[in-house]
């Protein structure tokens, strides 16, 4: 066999070909959604306090911005733990200044609580808790009059009803006629399910498609608050605590999928320091930028820091 040396220039050529293209490629975590400093006007919403039915906030509540400014829905309650939890909604132009509606709370014929919502042609449904950690679903027209769809219908892989217990902080998405559910049981990990009719939902298989650890932030237990596709990759926000020592710390995190069955945490999680409750993270877009939202008793605004400046 005759080996015929390869002119350098050929190879410098080949490399002219192959090096932008390697640094074209998008980061698997863009600074955009990792990099987060506080807001200066921290906390941009509290709970109403004694005397009101909002006496306390629960962790997950949920943001939209639309044309006509930004929405937020939220879970108020009387403080104990056996209080009826009941679905607020407030309004603002800005993401910080925050006015209560008038109406509220707009729900309160049944349990509501870390709910989300996905807005699908004219009509709103809300993915949320209900008593004793069971999912349901309500929908909306106009953002402030639900009504309840009922308990959500989750099966196994063959079809049989999941086992009896706790399935809560569901998390809906829809793409090309398919509606996916992420759920948690008990926040010892975080299943999917889909449906394309919402009557029946079915899982993608019966183990969870995330789950706890391996690091100290989410060691034990997590759950899901919110899926997003930017630049052709799903993102997944999540909250996640050691269940040691007490009181754990629940804190916010960040995962990407490309199928959303496979999640990547991402290595430098969470996103905030364990000083205090972060739960419940929400990233709403704005322009070419994001901001994040966590909700845990008082809800909490983190602008994108960009380290390169």
């Amino acid at each position: 066999m005759i080996l015929r040396r390869i002119p350098h220039w050929a190879v410098l050529l080949s490399w002219l070909w192959v090096v932008p293209s390697l640094l074209a490629a998008e980061p698997v975590f863009p600074p955009e959604l990792v990099q987060w400093t506080p807001a200066s006007q921290n906390p941009v919403f509290t709970a109403g306090g004694e005397g009101t039915w909002d006496v306390a906030i629960r962790e997950r509540g949920f943001l939209l911005r639309e044309d006509d400014g930004y929405h937020m829905w939220y879970t108020g309650y009387d403080g104990t733990r056996e209080g009826l939890k009941m679905l607020g909604y407030a309004t603002s132009p800005d993401g910080i200044h925050w006015q209560r509606h008038p109406g509220n709370p707009v729900y309160r014929a049944h349990w509501v609580e870390d709910m989300m919502v996905v807005r699908q042609g004219n009509t709103y449904y809300m993915f949320a808790e209900g008593k004793d950690d069971q999912s349901h679903l309500l929908t909306s027209r106009d953002r402030i009059h639900w009504t309840r769809q009922g308990p959500l219908d989750i099966r196994l892989t063959t079809g049989k009803p999941i086992e009896p217990g706790p399935y809560g902080t569901p998390v809906g998405w829809y793409e090309e006629g398919t509606w996916y559910l992420f759920y948690e049981r008990r926040d010892l990990g975080v299943w999917l399910a889909t449906s394309c009719d919402m009557q029946v939902w079915r899982n993608v298989q019966d183990d969870p498609v995330m789950r706890p650890g391996p690091e100290k932030y989410d060691r034990d237990l997590i759950a899901m608050n919110q899926i997003l596709k930017y630049r052709g990759r799903y993102y997944a926000t999540y909250h996640g605590t050691a269940s040691e020592p007490k009181p754990n710390l629940w804190a916010p995190a960040l995962a990407t999928s490309t199928d959303l069955i496979h999640w990547t945490k991402y290595p430098g999680n969470p996103l905030q320091p364990i000083e205090a409750n972060r739960s419940s993270n929400i990233l709403v877009p704005e322009g070419d930028r994001f901001r994040m939202y966590t909700m845990h008793g008082r809800v909490e605004l983190f602008l994108h820091h960009d380290a390169s400046q």
